[in-house]
Parts: structure tokens; C-alpha cells; sequence
């Protein structure tokens, strides 16, 4: 049975934060360049919103290879981000995954809503959309890799 509201109802999407562990102390997460606005050319983790007949985990796994080419099965929630005003769009709440990959034997490949898929170090972000500094801030600090100030 099909139901419509008389109030607003809010986005719901799935990003992901890839690590790969090149050693004990460099750690690397992959993000994507994104082709559109909002933030257009920014860099951003990989993912995006979520199908009405889709199951959060399955989302995840479907935006994580649309974008960068990586299918990845073992993906964990790990947060949900619902802060105001976070995406000028639409009130957008998030559902935060986590996962490991290993660069050195699976190639990126950009695609749907990323120009481009890239390798950064954790200590060296470039600037990033919406409020991915501080979800990748939160997410390093759950997995225990940064320290808070």
C-alpha cells in the first residue's frame, strides 16, 4: 500500500570510508571527485542515496562500486551523521560504513557521480564536500587511528 505525507520527509544515504593500510603508521582512504553540484569538483567519500526498495547495506555496496569500481562485501555500519543544514539540498540523514581494501591489487576506477578516484593519506585530505572532514574525523576516532583534540 502506496502512502503520501502532508510533511516533509528526509534523504537518506550511505557513504563509505575505504582504508587502505599500508603499514602501521601511513593509512590511506579513498575518495571520489565529484562531477555534480552541490560541490562540484570537490572530493568526497564515495556513496550517495539510498533506493526506496534497497536495504541500507546493499546501498552502500552499490554507491561504493558505481563510483569508484570496488566491490566490497564486507562493509560495516559503523555511525549515522543527521546534523542540519549538512547538504544544501534536502535534509539528508547518513548512514556511515567502513571497510579495508587492498590497493595493491585491485585498480579504482571512477565512475556514475565521480570524476575521478583517488588514494590520499589520512594526515593529508585535500578539501573536502559537505561535512566529510569531520565524518572521516569521527570514523578515525571510532576505529581508534586519531586522537581528538
Amino acid at each position: 500500500m502506496a502512502y503520501t505525507y502532508d510533511y516533509p520527509m528526509p534523504a537518506v544515504t550511505t557513504d563509505c570510508a575505504i582504508f587502505n593500510k599500508k603499514s602501521r603508521t601511513v593509512i590511506d582512504i579513498l575518495l571520489i571527485k565529484r562531477l555534480k553540484e552541490p560541490f562540484k569538483n570537490y572530493w568526497a567519500l564515495p556513496g550517495g542515496f539510498v533506493e526506496i526498495d534497497e536495504e541500507l547495506d546493499d546501498a552502500a555496496k552499490r554507491e561504493l562500486f558505481e563510483e569508484t569500481g570496488i566491490k566490497h562485501d564486507e562493509l560495516k555500519q559503523l555511525f549515522t551523521v543527521g546534523t542540519l543544514g549538512r547538504d544544501p539540498r534536502y535534509r539528508t540523514i547518513s548512514i556511515i560504513y567502513y571497510g579495508y581494501y587492498d590497493a595493491e591489487t585491485m585498480i579504482i576506477k571512477a565512475g556514475d557521480d565521480a570524476i575521478e578516484a583517488k588514494w590520499f593519506p589520512i594526515n593529508c585530505l585535500p578539501d573536502l564536500a559537505f561535512d566529510h572532514e569531520k565524518i572521516i574525523k569521527s570514523v578515525l576516532s571510532c576505529l581508534k587511528y586519531y586522537k581528538s583534540d
